[in-house]
């Protein structure tokens, strides 16, 4: 694997002469990513009508209206991949600064605006009409890009505290505590999580990491028992007593009890109009597991660790550290989310608002997604793509590539 990285000062990509040819795990991993993620909005796309055509009825007269804007923004979704694997992502190294900034200005914009009264109850979208977004998410890869580039650019010292440790840790302390506030705890713990994690990879001191996080952990309990419809969840989630679950977690539950092995068939769902909450967003996977059954959601969670694997190759094989780090955080990133979604499902978490990558209805929120398979298409495939420009080059001059 070519070690070359970006240093400060330069932004110059691997020279030629140091890229090895794409193995064939990089070539397999690469295609079977497109084919995962390829399934996994088709799925989406059935399990979002299924789950959302009653509601659709109600809210907006039309039982079709799910069905089209996830369709629509699975076909933009795919296009935005082919598009972004064509792009040199280290295109992402020279930009990290702005888009960090650009991703703090408007996290800050939205809390102003909750002050002065623009904004009521939860802070996190930001748009007009149909056309809006969830910074948080901005946020998210604005993290990955420039941890990544500073990460990169830090390895001489990186397990220096000073001048490394402190200057990671404020960024993420400053995204972390403006998504918190919006209030978006879950989120804020996610982004965190995958902050902290490409630090470890980089080769942070670990002991820095676990005093940050010993003294973390009690701030965000002090948190998370600050708003009674947190403590209410946290004490659901701990009960013993099925009285004292959720109504949210009781119906989850006897969804994927009435899947059974095989589910009750496409459509079949009992639980999706009448007793379940957001069925095609954060319970889109009690909907899977209910209509498709057990072998069903087996086949959701082997997609997505299909996925899990087939990002860490490509990070392995990156040509350099930005793109190892680049995609070991997109990576981390949508699996995680998607681990959470099945895991509040299941009731192995308590519950939080975390949809689930792909699958769940939600037309930005895909395109991010995309965007970040976009870029490891474009890291899986960067190798292929300059040997192939270096020979023509070559050619063109007379000389064999």
């Amino acid at each position: 694997m070519v070690t070359t990285d970006y240093t400060s000062g330069t932004s110059e990509a691997p020279a030629l002469e140091l890229l090895s040819s794409p193995s064939i795990g990089e070539v397999i991993a690469g295609k079977l990513l497109m084919l995962i993620v390829f399934l996994l909005m088709c799925i989406g796309i059935v399990i979002v009508y299924s789950s959302g055509a009653g509601w659709a009825v109600t809210k907006y007269s039309s039982s079709e209206y799910f069905l089209w804007r996830q369709l629509t923004f699975a076909l933009l979704g795919s296009f935005t991949v082919l598009l972004v694997a064509q792009i040199d992502y280290h295109i992402f190294w020279k930009t990290s600064k702005i888009i960090l900034f650009v991703s703090i200005a408007l996290l800050t914009l939205l809390l102003a605006m909750k002050l002065v009264g623009l904004i009521s109850g939860a802070a996190r979208w930001i748009g007009f009409g149909p056309l809006k977004f969830q910074v948080s998410d901005f946020a998210k890869y604005a993290i990955i890009f420039h941890f990544s580039r500073l990460i990169s650019e830090k390895q001489g010292y990186i397990r220096d505290l000073h001048n490394s440790y402190y200057p990671l840790l404020t960024l993420l302390m400053i995204v972390v505590s403006l998504v918190a506030l919006e209030p978006n705890f879950s989120t804020a713990s996610l982004i965190a999580l995958i902050g902290f994690m490409l630090m470890f990879i980089g080769g942070v001191n670990i002991r820095h990491l676990l005093t940050t996080f010993s003294l973390l952990i009690p701030i965000a309990g002090v948190f998370a028992i600050a708003a009674p419809y947190r403590v209410a969840r946290l004490l659901s989630f701990t009960s013993g007593d099925e009285k004292g679950l959720s109504y949210q977690v009781v119906q989850a539950l006897i969804g994927l009890g009435n899947g059974g092995l095989f589910g009750l068939g496409i459509g079949a769902s009992k639980q999706r109009e009448l007793y379940l909450p957001l069925s095609y967003n954060d319970f889109v996977f009690v909907v899977i597991g209910e209509e498709y059954g057990f072998l069903g959601a087996l086949a959701v969670i082997a997609l997505f660790a299909g996925f899990f694997v087939c990002g860490i190759i490509i990070a392995k094989h990156a040509p350099d550290n930005f793109g190892k780090y680049v995609a070991s955080g997109i990576t981390t990133a949508i699996s995680l989310f998607a681990f959470v979604n099945i895991a509040v499902a299941c009731h192995l978490l308590p519950t939080t608002g975390v949809a689930l990558p792909f699958i769940s209805y939600g037309g930005t929120a895909l395109l991010f997604n995309s965007l970040g398979v976009g870029i490891l298409m474009s890291i899986s495939s960067y190798k292929k793509r300059e040997l192939k420009k270096g020979s023509l080059t070559d050619l063109t001059h007379g000389r064999p590539g």
